[in-house]
């Protein structure tokens, strides 16, 4: 019998703003596995394209950690738990869950799998960076008009030399992890 597999991803870990996103994808039935691969190899189209796909093809589930749960828990512990999130939203406990990385969120009950570069070798994976990151960059193009300035719909929020310099000119928002060096160097200069 042919072992049920859901991959696992999170999106937004070196972001310098908003939250973390995960996503949870198992297939349905045979797909071109060949379509997949790693999001940050793929061109916006090209995930926006197979974001479709996977959400006609497959089973799918998002999961999410604040900016607070970030700042409270620090980036890893709130990756996980955006991972915990996605997973327990698919409840599908029979399954071999692969999940991009080398740590696995605390979860019972779930056969949980780290696959490093597992968004390079396993397409459930790939399929699930794929979800996740369109996901993230959809909400994050969207705090990005009342922050133009930043360039976030450009950079999704991570630390390019535009938004560095535009976080020294305009400040901090609300939206930024404060506890991340990059921000907190501007708010506490010494």
């Amino acid at each position: 019998m042919k072992k049920t597999i859901v991959g696992v991803d999170e999106v937004g870990r070196g972001s310098l703003i908003g939250p973390v996103f995960a996503a949870a994808v198992m297939f349905k039935k045979n797909l071109d596995k060949k379509k997949f691969k790693d999001s940050k190899q793929l061109s916006k189209d090209k995930r926006n394209f197979l974001e479709k796909y996977i959400k006609k093809n497959c089973i799918w589930t998002i999961g999410s950690a604040s900016l607070k749960e970030i700042e409270k828990l620090n980036i890893l512990n709130a990756s996980l738990l955006a991972m915990r999130r996605a997973i327990k939203k698919i409840k599908l406990k029979n399954a071999i869950v692969f999940i991009d990385g080398n740590k696995l969120p605390d979860l019972n009950g779930y056969k949980l799998k780290c696959i490093i570069k597992g968004d390079q070798k396993i397409p459930e994976i790939s399929a699930a960076s794929i979800i996740a990151k369109v996901a993230r960059d959809r909400l994050i193009t969207k705090m990005s008009k009342k922050f133009r300035k930043y360039a976030w719909d450009k950079n999704a929020g991570y630390g390019t030399k535009e938004h560095l310099k535009a976080m020294k000119k305009f400040g901090i928002t609300k939206y930024h992890r404060k506890t991340f060096s990059p921000v907190h160097n501007i708010l506490s200069p010494d």
